[in-house]
């Protein structure tokens, strides 16, 4: 089982600094996000969803509370608060055997946390243009 990759995206979690993500991810990584309906191709683009969505999601109440691992992919559930909304939610990442991640599928549940994250992650985007 090879969960570099894994291992090295809690430690970006934990620490809330994303230096040492371009590294970790797959030239040919896909970046599936909840408001986008077309997949994302490629590091710097889905860079620059992860680190957005890092600014948006990872304040002092974001975790992590369940997690499945498989020999190259894992689900981690999570759930945080923003704006006063409970988010609840599901990161799949699968990596390589390099370690390097070459998928990220984030879905969301209720709608209105759908709605505050669209909000807010398009912000986010469109101020580091």
């Amino acid at each position: 089982m090879h969960n570099d990759a894994l291992a090295a995206w809690h430690e970006l979690v934990r620490n809330r600094n994303m230096r040492g993500l371009d590294a970790l991810l797959s030239d040919q990584v896909v970046f599936h996000s909840p408001v986008v309906h077309t997949p994302q191709v490629g590091k710097a683009v889905t860079a620059q969803y992860l680190r957005a969505a890092f600014n948006v999601f990872f304040n002092d109440t974001f975790r992590y509370v369940r997690e499945t691992v498989a020999a190259d992919h894992a689900v981690l559930e999570f759930q945080v608060e923003i704006d006063g909304i409970g988010v609840n939610g599901v990161d799949m990442i699968s990596w390589d055997d390099t370690g390097r991640i070459t998928a990220f599928k984030v879905m969301i549940r209720p709608l209105k946390a759908i709605n505050l994250i669209h909000q807010k992650m398009a912000a986010m985007l469109q101020a580091n243009q």
